[in-house]
C-alpha cells in the first residue's frame, strides 16, 4: 500500500487491537489518548482512556483500514484483514420464496422499524462495551448467525442472530452493562415482545419473541440480571431467544463476543 509522506504508518502498538477480525466479529482497541479515530472513513467513538471497540458486517469486505490523528496532527494508519467465513447456506431450487406482504402487514411494520432505529440511535454512556460478553441464556443453539436459504436462485435474507431454544418462561439475562432503550409494551409483527439494549460505543442487543419483559425503556441493567424470559411470540415456530447485536449499522455474531457456551 502507497502512503502519503503527511502519514505515518502505525508501529505494532500505536494502534492496538484485541481480538480476530472477521466478517460479523467485534474488537477492542486503544489509540494514544486524545486521539481522534476513523474506520474507512467513518468516525469512530474513543473513550478519554483511549479504548475503542469496532465491528465488521456480516457482509463486509476483505480489508479495512484504521486512521488515527493524534492531538499534535499525526496520522497513524493500521490496516485490517478481514477474513471471509463459511456461512451456512441451504439450496432450496424447487421452493419459491415467501409471497409478498399484505398491506396490513406495511402499515404495521413502518412504524416498529421506525421504533427499532430510534432504540438503535440512542448513544448512552454505559460501559458494557468493556466487558466480556456472558450468553444471556444456555440451551440448545437452534439457529446460527449469517446462516441463509436460496429459493430457486433467489437469497432470502440472512439470520441476523443466533437462536437458543428452551421452554416459555425460561429467564433472559443482560449479557453485559447497557441501558434499556426499547421494551415493546405489545408485540411487533415479526419479533413479538421485543427487547433492546444499549451497551455503550454504538453496540447493542435486542431480544426477541420473549414471553415477558422485566424492564423498562431508561433502566440501567447489569451483566446477569434478569430482563425478560423465552416465548414464541411473534414470527416464531417455538419458544426460543432470538438474541441479535449490531455496531451501529453492522450486523455482529454474537457468539464470537460470547464465546463458547458452557451450561
Amino acid at each position: 500500500m502507497i502512503v502519503a509522506a503527511a502519514l505515518v504508518v502505525a508501529a505494532q502498538g500505536a494502534i492496538a487491537l484485541d481480538g480476530t477480525a472477521g466478517q460479523g466479529a467485534a474488537l477492542t482497541g486503544s489509540v494514544p489518548p486524545g486521539a481522534t479515530l476513523q474506520l474507512d472513513g467513518r468516525p469512530v467513538a474513543v473513550a478519554p482512556d483511549g479504548r475503542f471497540l469496532i465491528a465488521f458486517d456480516r457482509d463486509a469486505g476483505p480489508s479495512a483500514t484504521l486512521v488515527a490523528t493524534l492531538p499534535d496532527g499525526q496520522r497513524l494508519i493500521r490496516p485490517i484483514a478481514v477474513p471471509p467465513r463459511a456461512w451456512r447456506i441451504e439450496r432450496l431450487p424447487t421452493l419459491p420464496r415467501v409471497s409478498q406482504p399484505s398491506a396490513e402487514f406495511r402499515r404495521r411494520r413502518a412504524p416498529e422499524l421506525a421504533r427499532i432505529a430510534a432504540a438503535r440511535d440512542v448513544a448512552s454512556d454505559a460501559q458494557g462495551w468493556r466487558q466480556r460478553f456472558a450468553w444471556p441464556v444456555t440451551g440448545r443453539i437452534s439457529g446460527l448467525f449469517g446462516s441463509q436459504r436460496v429459493y430457486a436462485g433467489e437469497p432470502g435474507a440472512y439470520h441476523s442472530g443466533v437462536d437458543v431454544a428452551r421452554p416459555t418462561g425460561t429467564p433472559v439475562a443482560a449479557p453485559a452493562d447497557g441501558v434499556v432503550t426499547l421494551a415493546a409494551p405489545a408485540p411487533f409483527t415479526l419479533e413479538g415482545n421485543l427487547l433492546m439494549i444499549d451497551h455503550g460505543m454504538g453496540l447493542n442487543s435486542a431480544f426477541l419473541h420473549l414471553s415477558r419483559i422485566d424492564v423498562k425503556v431508561g433502566d440501567r441493567v447489569r451483566q446477569g440480571q434478569v430482563v425478560g424470559a423465552i416465548g414464541a411470540t411473534g414470527r416464531a415456530t417455538g419458544p426460543h431467544l432470538h438474541w441479535g447485536m449490531k455496531w451501529h449499522d453492522a450486523r455482529i455474531d454474537p457468539l464470537l463476543l460470547a464465546g463458547p457456551m458452557t451450561p
